[in-house]
């Protein structure tokens, strides 16, 4: 079954100055040679292809726009990561919105020699320690304490759902101090640090989750994020992540609709494919309209990141909107695919259990409702 690039019905990418469409090619050939022919076994073996990390880096595809791409290029490289797997996409978000990012805008100029440059070319890899076992969407609950003693931050607490974890060379950690919530630079090889890798996930199965441990780690000073302030320097950290995953997840969505047309065509029923009868197609106009609808919020958002103007609300209401729209792409395409929506041999159910993960972290969908509730009333449902 031969499939083809989503029909880009508005002319949007028409828009996209030529060096974008340059980035968009090598992305997407990179992920088609290189990351595609593995996907379905890591997928069915649970673990992460590590193999791809240096390609990635050498690509530029771990924290972009520190390196000079503007936010356009950087929801691009994220679409065509997803078109292949959430956790692809999952693996060079942390990277480089969660890690890097606060270590560049945080960090002090030790730490940033240090780590950026390893963690851009996937020489290092870092993972993102903030939410815990009874914090998800309340982090100001987080129980993870660093107390200065003597000269030295002792770090006590876990963390919980981190994606990278078992992978990670460096993290970020968030803990509870004396002056509030501060962000810390943790070498994996610090002793009393103990990474688990969750296993017997449904979803996300091709991305590493592990659970963090700090045993009364011992850090020096310097190994504090200087100029984090409470839990804002986080969210900070998490708006970056988010906006990559508004553009992500069109990919996850597009590869269903590309699926589901490539199949339609095929599938013959009646004595013709299914794709001539008006239900199909009306399924794949939604499908297709919807999808439109997520890539000009996407565009949109880029332009507003870029000039400096954009608000974190924003970036709720096109999380939670593209998120959502292609779940929905998702189930709708599996079930144009019929009994052979359920199988490995197409991408669907795979996008699909992804889906429903990436509907959750970073901000679940109800909050990210929330978030937009506030912006329209004036007033908050949750503190």
């Amino acid at each position: 079954m031969k499939t083809t690039p989503f029909p880009d019905l508005m002319g949007i990418e028409s828009t996209f100055p030529s060096e974008h469409h340059q980035i968009l090619q090598a992305v997407r050939d990179w992920v088609a040679k290189e990351a595609q022919p593995k996907v379905r076994k890591a997928y069915r073996e649970e673990r992460f292809p590590e193999e791809l990390i240096l390609g990635m880096g050498k690509l530029g595809l771990l924290g972009p726009t520190l390196a000079g791409f503007d936010n356009l290029a950087y929801g691009l490289m994220m679409r065509e990561l997803e078109r292949c797997d959430s956790g692809l996409r999952s693996c060079a978000s942390v990277q480089g919105s969660l890690v890097m990012y606060p270590i560049h805008a945080f960090g002090s100029e030790a730490q940033k020699k240090e780590w950026l440059p390893k963690l851009a070319t996937g020489e290092a890899v870092g993972c993102f320690g903030l939410t815990e076992s009874e914090g998800g969407s309340d982090p100001g609950a987080m129980k993870t304490t660093a107390v200065l003693e003597k000269g030295q931050w002792r770090l006590k607490g876990s963390k919980m759902w981190i994606t990278n974890g078992n992978l990670a060379h460096v993290a970020v950690v968030w803990a509870k101090t004396s002056s509030g919530v501060r962000g810390f630079v943790v070498p994996t090889s610090t002793p009393g640090f103990r990474a688990t890798k969750m296993e017997g996930k449904l979803s996300l199965r091709a991305s590493v989750t592990s659970e963090l441990y700090f045993e009364d780690v011992r850090l020096p000073e310097t190994a504090l994020l200087e100029k984090s302030e409470g839990l804002k320097s986080a969210l900070m950290c998490l708006n970056q992540a988010r906006y990559g995953i508004a553009w992500g997840v069109l990919g996850a969505a597009e590869s269903c609709f590309d699926t589901a047309v490539a199949f339609a065509k095929d599938r013959r029923v009646f004595g013709k494919s299914i794709a001539e009868f008006q239900l199909v197609q009306a399924k794949l106009a939604r499908m297709a309209t919807a999808i439109t609808h997520g890539q000009l919020l996407a565009v949109r958002l880029a332009a507003l990141k870029d000039s400096g103007e954009l608000h974190h609300s924003q970036v709720s209401l096109a999380k939670q909107s593209n998120v959502e729209m292609a779940l929905q792409v998702a189930r709708v395409a599996r079930d144009i695919l019929g009994a052979n929506g359920i199988m490995d041999e197409y991408p669907v159910m795979r996008h699909l259990c992804n889906l429903e993960t990436v509907f959750t972290y970073e901000g679940t969908n109800d909050i990210h409702l929330l978030v937009l509730g506030k912006e329209i009333t004036g007033l908050p449902a949750f503190s």
